[in-house]
């Protein structure tokens, strides 16, 4: 039963790793891998040598660790005020409004962000504008961009982690709550001193995993909501290997690029994986 699973995944995951090769070529696809010129680490001293590599990968690290940020403390603060939520069908419904844009595509989000971040006719700068503020190109100026990239992956991922810690909540035992009224405590206290020690260690394995994608800032909605214009603030290391690979044809280089990123990962996420385990008891069998 498991051999077509582990046949495509020798397919399709590790047969495309002999296309490595590349990263250390002055590959040209009309004569193939095997006939291209051996480089060595020419490809990756030519991308250490750009002058925007230093910022590429900046944004990247950057972009990345407010996105894990904000990806674990909103989840957390929602769970926390539905777990207040005694109306069960007020609370399902919040949590199926919520959780509604984790299915939808960036390039879906991204059109709908595109028109409502609009300098000219968007609805956020029509709000702004009644208050007295001028409008704000939120997709095409580099103090804001960043920000906007943080505030949409989360506002459409955070409704999903949110499940994750509701679910973590019910493991509580309620006899704590119990106790803890019979000694005084209040709502606040018997969140501070019940509710956030029992969901500690989901806490920290999520935290600690997350860790693993401190080099993955999200091409896709990047992709879709970045400019020239934002560049010097947006560009992160998956959209520049596409747009250096796919539409300058340097694919050596662009490969060169992809093989760092995949080596910096393999080590971020084997040090979550430690983490997890150190402090969470969380083991892969």
């Amino acid at each position: 039963m498991i051999l077509p699973g582990l046949i495509l995944i020798l397919i399709y995951s590790y047969g495309p790793m002999l296309g490595l090769v590349i990263a250390f070529e002055k590959f040209k696809p009309a004569i193939g891998v095997i006939n291209s010129k051996w480089v060595g680490f020419d490809n990756f001293r030519y991308v250490m040598e750009m002058p925007e590599s230093k910022q590429i990968v900046w944004n990247t690290i950057l972009i990345a660790i407010m996105k894990i940020i904000a990806g674990l403390i909103a989840p957390i603060v929602t769970a926390l005020l539905l777990n207040e939520v005694r109306k069960e069908v007020f609370k399902r419904g919040i949590q199926t409004v919520v959780y509604l844009p984790h299915f939808l595509s960036w390039i879906i989000l991204g059109g709908i962000l595109i028109d409502i971040l609009s300098p000219t006719s968007g609805i956020v700068n029509q709000v702004l504008g009644w208050v007295g503020i001028e409008p704000i190109y939120f997709l095409g100026d580099n103090n804001w961009f960043r920000y906007v990239l943080v505030a949409t992956d989360t506002w459409k991922e955070f409704g999903f982690n949110t499940i994750v810690y509701l679910a973590a909540l019910t493991s509580i035992n309620p006899t704590l709550y119990e106790a803890a009224i019979v000694d005084g405590a209040g709502r606040w206290k018997q969140t501070l001193h019940v509710t956030l020690p029992g969901m500690a260690p989901i806490i920290i394995l999520l935290m600690t995993l997350s860790l693993g994608n401190v080099l993955n800032a999200g091409f896709d909605q990047v992709f879709n909501l970045y400019s020239p214009q934002v560049y010097e603030t947006g560009d992160i290391i998956d959209t520049f290997v596409y747009r250096i690979g796919l539409i300058d044809a340097q694919y050596g280089v662009a490969t060169a690029v992809g093989v760092f990123r995949s080596v910096v990962s393999l080590l971020s996420i084997s040090l979550s994986y430690y983490l997890a385990y150190r402090f969470a008891n969380y083991r892969i069998f």
